[in-house]
């Protein structure tokens, strides 16, 4: 599962009703489908959850090859159209992972978790505000990731 964790965190967002209301239902994975390149922006607010790359924890003497944990990465964009907005939404969104994660995600094969997050950042050109939350992901792989389609 650890190449789909993304996925997780996807569902565990839209299952916070409040959230997708405030969002708009603008909850995207990896980025926003536009319908022609010539469409205006999507306008704020709106959340991308990203997969950004997994790091196989270690190899030892007696198995050089994959270990069963990967060190998954995920990114949670989030984007307001005002400075308290931005605030309220990424609060949000990390009382709700954590909730999740705190309930679930064991099932899901994650086990463990860091969080952190980048410097808010402007965009004058949409305008918006916008940060990426991030987690580090401890996740048990198994028989899924290696199997062919």
């Amino acid at each position: 599962m650890s190449l789909a964790t993304d996925s997780i965190f996807i569902g565990a967002l839209q299952q916070d009703a409040d959230l997708m209301e405030q969002v708009g239902g603008r909850l995207y994975g990896t980025a926003i489908p536009l319908p022609d390149e010539d469409a205006d922006n999507t306008p704020p607010p709106y959340v991308i959850v990203t997969f950004d790359g997994l790091n196989n924890q270690s190899q030892t003497k007696d198995n050089p090859y994959d270990d069963d944990e990967d060190n998954v990465q995920i990114g949670i964009e989030v984007t307001g159209e005002t400075l308290e907005q931005l605030h309220g939404l990424t609060r949000h969104v990390r009382r709700t992972i954590g909730a999740y994660l705190s309930e679930s995600g064991q099932d899901d094969g994650i086990y463990d978790t860091t969080f952190s997050a980048d410097a808010i950042q402007y965009d004058p050109m949409k305008p918006c505000y916008w940060q990426v939350l991030h987690y580090q992901c401890s996740v048990q792989t198994n028989e899924e990731d290696y199997e062919q389609d």
